[in-house]
C-alpha cells in the first residue's frame, strides 16, 4: 500500500483521511498536537449546553458538498437565521448585511442616501447600458469600487459611504483584525458576506445552504468516522520536516511517504525560511445565562461594529436545539493567544506561495490554514479534500 501522512486533524486533516479511505490503497497517518479530534469544530460543553469555538455552521452554495456531509453528519436547515449589528452611537441593532430597510430609521438617512446616490451616479456615467440593464444598484455600487479600491477602507467608502462605513464597518474591522488602520488591509475582495447593502430577505444567507447537525455532539461522529481507517497520533508533533523529500522526524525516527497532506500553517514545514505567517486568533468566554433564550426567534449571534472589546455575541441552542431552561452564549474577543485567521494583506499571500513553491508533487497544503486564505470554511475543506483526491486518482 503506498503510504500518506496527514498533519494536522482538525476538519480539513479528518476530511483529508475520509477521500484516501474512500478512494482506497492508502496507509494513512494522521497527527495532531491537541489531545482530540476536530480542533475548533469540536463540540465542547458549558453548564451542560454543546458548544464550538465560534458559530460553526454548515454554509455552503454547492449541493454536492451538502448532500456528502449530510450523509455521515445528519443536518438542519438554519436557513432563516439573521445577523444583527449593535451600533452603540445609535443605541440599536441594525440587520448585517446592512439592509436597505433600515436605512430610512437611522438618523443620518438623509446624508447616507446622498452618499449613495452619488455611489451610483459616479458607477452609472462609466457603465455601458448593457451593464446597467443587467445589474441591482447594489451591484452597481460593486462595480464601482472594484474598479477603484486599493485597500479595504475605500472598498467599503466606494461601495457604501463614509457615514455607513463609519458606523459599520471602521472599528469592527479594526478591532476584528488587531490593527489601527483598514487601509492596511489590501486583499479584501472577499468581503462582504455576499453583498454590500441586501435588499428583500433579511435572512444572512439566502443563496448558499445553511444548516448544522442534528446531533447533541454536533459534527464528533464525523471525525471518528473519516478517521476510522487511519493510524491517528493525537498529542503529538513533528519534530523536523524534510518536506521537498516527504519526509519528516517522528519519536527521533524518520519517515518517509508517498503524499503529504498539510493542514496547518505551511510556514511550521521549513522552519519559517521565508518569515512567520501572520495570524489573529479569538478568545471565547462561555456565559450561562438564567433564561430560557436571550436572542430574537430568528437571530442566532449578533455583531458588535463599535469599541467593544468583544466583535461578536453567539447564542448556541439556536444552532444546536439544546432544550434546557438557561441558555448559552459567548462572546469572541480577536487575540494573538491563538491563530485561526490568516492576514488580509497581498504581501502575505505572497509570503505564502513561496512556501507553496517549495512543495514537491505529491505534497499539498489545504484548508484554511494549509492554504493561507481566510474566506475558507467548513464546505471548503471537504472541496479541498475531494479536489486532493481527484488528482491522486488521475
Amino acid at each position: 500500500m503506498k503510504r500518506a501522512l496527514v498533519i494536522g486533524g482538525g476538519f480539513s486533516g479528518c476530511a483529508a483521511a475520509h477521500q484516501l479511505a474512500l478512494q482506497g490503497g492508502w496507509d494513512v497517518t494522521l497527527i495532531e498536537k491537541a489531545p482530540f479530534l476536530g480542533s475548533g469544530v469540536r463540540t465542547r460543553y458549558h453548564g451542560g449546553h454543546p458548544f464550538t469555538f465560534g458559530p460553526r455552521h454548515f454554509l455552503t452554495p454547492k449541493e454536492h458538498i451538502f448532500a456528502f456531509l449530510n450523509k455521515y453528519v445528519p443536518l438542519r436547515s438554519c436557513a432563516d437565521h439573521e445577523f444583527l449589528t449593535y451600533v452603540e452611537r445609535d443605541t440599536r441593532f441594525y440587520h448585517y448585511p446592512i439592509h436597505r430597510d433600515d436605512l430610512p430609521t437611522m438618523p443620518e438617512t438623509k446624508q447616507i442616501e446622498s452618499e449613495l446616490a452619488a455611489i451610483n451616479m459616479a458607477a452609472i456615467t462609466r457603465s455601458s447600458k448593457d451593464e446597467l440593464d443587467r445589474m441591482t444598484p447594489t451591484e452597481i455600487r460593486r462595480l464601482n469600487l472594484a474598479k477603484d479600491a486599493k485597500d479595504f477602507e475605500e472598498y467599503w467608502i466606494y461601495s457604501i459611504g463614509r457615514t455607513l462605513y463609519d458606523k459599520f464597518v471602521d472599528n469592527y474591522s479594526r478591532k476584528m483584525w488587531l490593527l489601527d488602520d483598514n487601509k492596511r488591509i489590501d486583499d479584501f475582495l472577499w468581503s462582504p458576506k455576499g453583498v454590500t447593502i441586501k435588499e428583500g430577505k433579511k435572512a444572512a444567507w439566502d443563496t448558499a445552504i445553511s444548516a448544522y447537525p442534528i446531533a447533541f455532539n454536533g459534527y464528533d461522529d464525523y471525525f471518528r468516522i473519516a478517521t476510522a481507517n487511519a493510524q491517528v497520533l493525537l498529542s503529538t508533533e513533528i519534530e523536523r520536516y524534510d518536506i521537498p523529500k516527504k519526509t519528516v522526524v517522528l519519536h527521533g525516527e524518520s519517515k518517509t511517504y508517498d503524499i503529504i497532506i498539510n493542514t496547518i500553517s505551511p510556514d511550521i514545514l521549513f522552519n519559517h525560511c521565508y518569515g512567520e505567517l501572520p495570524y489573529v486568533g479569538r478568545e471565547i468566554y462561555p456565559i450561562v445565562l438564567p433564561v430560557e433564550f436571550v436572542m430574537p426567534e430568528h437571530v442566532y449571534f449578533c455583531y458588535y461594529a463599535g469599541k467593544e472589546q468583544f466583535t461578536r455575541i453567539v447564542e448556541y441552542k439556536k444552532f444546536t436545539r439544546y432544550k434546557a431552561p438557561t441558555t448559552l452564549i459567548t462572546l469572541e474577543v480577536p487575540s494573538r493567544k491563538n491563530k485561526l485567521y490568516p492576514l488580509p494583506f497581498e504581501s502575505e499571500k505572497a509570503k505564502a506561495q513561496k512556501y507553496f513553491s517549495e512543495m514537491p508533487d505529491g505534497v499539498f497544503s489545504i484548508g484554511r490554514m494549509g492554504s493561507y486564505l481566510y474566506n475558507v470554511d467548513i464546505d471548503d475543506t471537504l472541496d479541498h479534500a475531494m479536489q486532493v483526491a481527484a488528482k491522486l486518482n488521475s
